[in-house]
Formats: C-alpha cells, structure tokens, sequence
C-alpha cells in the first residue's frame, strides 16, 4: 500500500528522468538537436533528412568516415597534434595544427586509407596546437555564420557545413555556383572572419531542381526500444 507521501515520490521519480533530459538540452546547446531527437524519436531524424542533399548511404558513410578517421590520426599525427575531421558527401575536411610537412603528408595517407573517401582537402598547419580560447572564438564564429546562412533569403543555409580554424572558415556542402558565391559572400560578412575557403561540391541550377523534386529518403521504421536508437 502506498500513503500519499509514498505516490507523491513515485510521482516525481516517474517525472524527473524526462525533465533531466530537458535540462541537458537547456545547458548543452550544441547537443540541442540529439536532445530534441531523444525526445520526439524519428520525427525528427526524418525531418533532417528531408533538408540534406546527401543520400542517407552518403551521410552515413559519412559518420562513419569521421568515427574511423578520429581513431587513426592520433598514431601518425604525433604528439601534441590538433586534427579536426570533418566529412561530407565522402570529401574530408582536414584542419588544425601538426609539428612538421611529415605529420601532414601522413595524416592525409592516413585519411585517405579509410574505405568510402573520395577526396581530401588538407587545410592542415604547421605549427603549435591553437589555444582553448581561439578554438572557442573559432567555435563562436562557427555559429555567426550559420545564423547568418539561416537568416538569408536567397541561399539554403541547411545545405551549407560551416568548420571554423584560426578565424579561417571552411564551406562544405552540394550547392550552385551561385549558392556557393552567396555563401562565401555571407560568410566574409561576419565578424572575426578571417578568410572564406569553399570546399564546395558544385551542382548545376538544373541538378538542384531535379534534387529538390526527387522523393526524399527517409529513416527505416525500427521497433527498437529509445535505448537502442
């Protein structure tokens, strides 16, 4: 039997494990969409998708290409070494700092290596790792830019991945000709921008039209409990 002290309890405790999931979405900002995915479940996944110009097979090659990536440059880029990796459409993104031309040339071997990269583009530097305070200036520009790409009336700011290094952005993405030239345009605007380098896949206007009309790829239906997702 449970007295009114007792159910009040049970009432909370069957509360508070929703509620701790809310408030990590509240002070984890940058894991704001995985929170909201917790949340409403394939709904969302679904949604995202529907806005990528990547196959689903692409974006997951994707995820796995960074995932391989990040535990094998360690080992050849040497002690000290800042590495970021970032995939898209299977053309990887190289940045941050190594000690030497050799660190570099065997990162990018390294990369190169992983089953599925099309392409590399090593925007690594020679030089000591950046501080925590430029990375977080890097990561503050970061999020400028993709809210100003948002704001745009006249280019897709979903289509466009934003990577900050050293106040210098990088651009990755499917887009047009005339996407990316807006993009860049924008993107140069901001303050604290450095440089604009595109590492665009280009479209033409008429593959864009053909994408944007092409029924959507969407998530399996899975029965898993929200554990295993």
């Amino acid at each position: 039997m449970i007295d009114g002290k007792n159910r009040r309890q049970v009432g909370w405790n069957t509360l508070r494990r929703p509620l701790a999931a809310v408030a990590l979405c509240g002070t984890v900002a940058i894991a704001l969409q995985g929170c909201v995915g917790l949340m409403v479940g394939g709904a969302v996944v679904g949604g995202l998708a529907a806005t990528d110009r990547r196959t689903l097979g692409a974006q997951t090659d994707d995820k796995t290409i960074a995932i391989k990536a990040e535990a094998r440059v360690p080992a050849v880029a040497g002690e000290g070494a800042h590495v970021n990796i970032a995939s898209f459409n299977r053309r990887v993104l190289l940045t941050g700092e190594v000690r030497d031309d050799a660190a570099k040339a065997a990162v990018e071997r390294e990369v190169q290596n992983i089953e599925g990269v099309h392409s590399i583009t090593n925007e690594l530097a020679i030089g000591a790792p950046s501080a925590f305070s430029a990375r977080s200036n890097d990561t503050f520009i970061t999020s400028k830019v993709k809210a100003s790409l948002l704001d745009a009336k006249d280019v897709s700011g979903n289509a466009v991945k934003v990577i900050t290094e050293r106040g210098n952005v990088y651009l990755m993405g499917r887009v047009t000709d005339r996407e990316g030239k807006r993009a860049a345009e924008i993107a140069a605007g901001v303050n604290g921008v450095q440089k604009v380098v595109k590492v665009f896949e280009y479209l033409t206007e008429d593959e864009l039209t053909q994408l944007s009309s092409a029924p959507r790829e969407l998530p399996p239906k899975t029965s898993a409990s929200p554990e295993d997702r």
